[in-house]
């Protein structure tokens, strides 16, 4: 389990965000054309900034009038800064599949190398919450872009940002919208297969189910202790039931006219500069879909005190589960509306 995935605002990350704001203000508004990449976040201009923040080289990646900063380590070699490079624009662009486009007007990734010898290519990451959000990343020096892509932790950080979350309080709200979208996110940029994407979701709330130690103990209290006591698997497994089953009820309550893309986007519409805690979220999820859905849901898991049952939610999306693996059903409506979660609004086919 990769550790420091919380959410929070320390010094570190105010001296990148002071280095942002200057980048911000020193920006010029024609950006050059962007460094091919098969998935093209945007348009990019690049700066170096000096020692104030351990000399960061800073690009600027513009689209649909969003900017993201992306600041690398100077340490990196410049092959290991293109990797980045494109590995960054692959994550920002798959990150515009859920609803449409960034979730903040200015956002910022950064990147350093880690200095722990790790056969994973991120070991260590995490997000800051502030007047301008920042996930932090700490990645192995020599990846390759297609190693970064194809690791999860990009697509579960950047998914932290789809909430307008204030970083702190009810961590399996966050972490279980984390954990269920970096699996759809990695379906719809490509780098999964549907089978994958069920199998891995499956998979997952299998580990948060075999984590019995905790039973008896609501999600809430676990999720408080969680970084004492462990509980990392019912925490981010019992979360992400949360909104697998959100996601589900809407679709198949609306025939598929609402998503839990759709709500997030309404969401982000309304609040985006703001701040909430995760019961202020629920509440304005359903005065803005106008149901008792999410926060009826929330107390729901909130209390539980297990990995609630998936297998049911699965059957009603054409799943069929025979020794724990999956099996898509190809037709009927549960089928119809799996597949719209795995490929969302995008025109692009799936696998």
């Amino acid at each position: 389990m990769r550790q420091g995935r919380r959410e929070g605002f320390g010094c570190a990350a105010a001296l990148r965000v002071l280095v942002l704001a200057a980048a911000l203000l020193s920006h010029q508004a024609a950006a050059e054309e962007p460094t091919p990449s098969r998935y093209p976040a945007g348009q990019e201009s690049e700066q170096v900034v000096g020692s104030a923040a351990d000399e960061y080289s800073v690009r600027t990646f513009s689209r649909d009038g969003r900017q993201l900063q992306l600041l690398l380590s100077k340490q990196f070699d410049a092959q290991m800064q293109a990797n980045l490079v494109d590995w960054a624009q692959f994550i920002a662009a798959a990150l515009t599949e859920v609803y449409g486009h960034w979730p903040r007007q200015h956002w910022q990734i950064s990147v350093a190398p880690t200095s722990a010898s790790s056969n994973d290519p991120i070991p260590w990451a995490q997000v800051h919450r502030g007047e301008v959000d920042s996930v932090e990343f700490f990645t192995s020096a020599n990846a390759s872009s297609a190693e970064l892509e194809n690791t999860w932790t990009g697509y579960h950080e950047l998914a932290h940002l789809l909430i307008p979350y204030q970083g702190w309080g009810d961590a399996w709200f966050s972490e279980g919208l984390a954990s269920y979208y970096q699996n759809v996110l990695q379906a719809r940029a490509g780098v999964l297969s549907k089978q994958q994407m069920w199998q891995r979701l499956y998979d997952g709330f299998a580990r948060g189910k075999a984590e019995t130690r905790f039973n008896g103990q609501s999600l809430q209290t676990v999720s408080k202790q969680m970084r004492s006591n462990g509980g990392y698997m019912r925490v981010y497994w019992g979360g992400a039931w949360y909104f697998l089953a959100a996601d589900t009820r809407l679709r198949l309550q609306s025939g598929g006219r609402r998503s839990l893309d759709n709500a997030l986007r309404q969401l982000n519409d309304c609040c985006a500069d703001q701040q909430l805690s995760a019961r202020q979220i629920v509440n304005r999820l359903d005065e803005l879909n106008r149901l008792a859905l999410f926060s009826t849901l929330y107390d729901e898991v909130a209390s539980s005190t297990e990995v609630l049952p998936f297998q049911d939610i699965f059957a009603s999306m054409g799943i069929d589960i025979i020794e724990g693996a999956v099996h898509l059903q190809q037709e009927g409506p549960g089928a119809r509306l799996r597949q719209q979660i795995a490929v969302g609004t995008s025109d692009r086919p799936g696998l």
